[in-house]
């Protein structure tokens, strides 16, 4: 089979390269939002059209190789949980890339650099992850699923988290759209927003539960799609589902270190209690 020694190349690096990512982004700022660039050029681009270009991807990819099961020996009918996670991860998407940003009054401009390395990200997660739920691993640990607590076990932490990351990104819509009725937008630099300390819900004890809550969407995902990899050969036995999450885990850490930092630098009455992004911990 022609497509698996790619499939499980692509899975190695995409399991390297975020855990070589992650450290360098502690001591880079990366251009978009609060640290969007402050001046005009021809590399910085609209903040929401960026957003929807490429976070459609994703799905794009992802449909695309589902249906074409680069790693299935003859077509066959997905089962019953296939189309239950093929259809939620789609649901993710539809509001990520298109529902969520045109629901933005305004968005910060961001650095070109940023768009392109996120369709980098989104075509391998979204292909790998479409060439797993069509593969015969997929359909054989499916097999029995929906009589299974651990599946809808996670399914239901997937529904949790999936509201959650709505909820605390409508506390932050909610800032921007009383910033924009009052007039405050730009009021500092062009092309940034207006911040102002979030309230409610996970945000009395993290900066940023938006990316907490997707972290418990995506491990419930995992749970549900995919068999836990063996903690001492992770690279060899990791699953797609299982490698988003930790590519999420990996990359989204410090952003979240950084920008809850860059809340108690600009906002002296910041809630010194607050963590960053686990409840307690960190």
């Amino acid at each position: 089979m022609q497509s698996k020694p790619l499939y499980d190349t692509a899975i190695k690096w995409f399991f390297f390269i975020p855990a070589i990512i992650c450290p360098v982004q502690i001591f880079i700022d990366a251009p978009f939002g609060r640290f969007a660039p402050s001046n005009d050029s021809v590399f910085v681009v609209d903040g929401i059209k960026s957003w929807i270009i490429m976070e459609l991807v994703s799905p794009i990819t992802f449909i695309a190789a589902l249906y074409s099961a680069p790693l299935a020996i003859s077509p066959s009918p997905i089962s019953t949980p296939q189309v239950i996670l093929s259809s939620i991860f789609i649901l993710h998407y539809l509001n990520r890339a298109i529902i969520s940003p045109l629901r933005t009054p305004s968005r910060s401009k961001s650095h070109i650099i940023v768009p392109l390395n996120a369709i980098v990200f989104n075509l391998a997660n979204g292909a790998l992850m479409g060439t797993y739920l069509s593969s015969p691993a997929a359909s054989a640990f499916l097999t029995g699923a929906l009589s299974r607590p651990c599946f809808w076990a996670g399914m239901l932490l997937w529904a949790c988290g999936f509201a959650g990351n709505i909820l605390h990104d409508e506390v932050l819509l909610n800032i921007r759209r009383n910033a924009k009725a009052k007039g405050k937008r730009n009021e500092n630099q062009i092309g940034k927003e207006h911040y102002a300390i979030p309230h409610g819900y996970l945000y009395r004890y993290i900066s940023y539960p938006n990316y907490f809550c997707e972290w418990a969407e995506w491990f419930g995902y995992a749970l549900a799609a995919a068999p836990l990899p063996a903690l001492m050969s992770l690279p060899e036995t990791i699953q797609p589902p299982w490698l988003f999450l930790w590519s999420e885990v990996l990359l989204m850490i410090p952003r979240a270190y950084k920008g809850h930092r860059w809340y108690h630098k600009n906002f002296p009455e910041y809630p010194k209690e607050r963590k960053a992004v686990v409840p307690f911990v960190l």
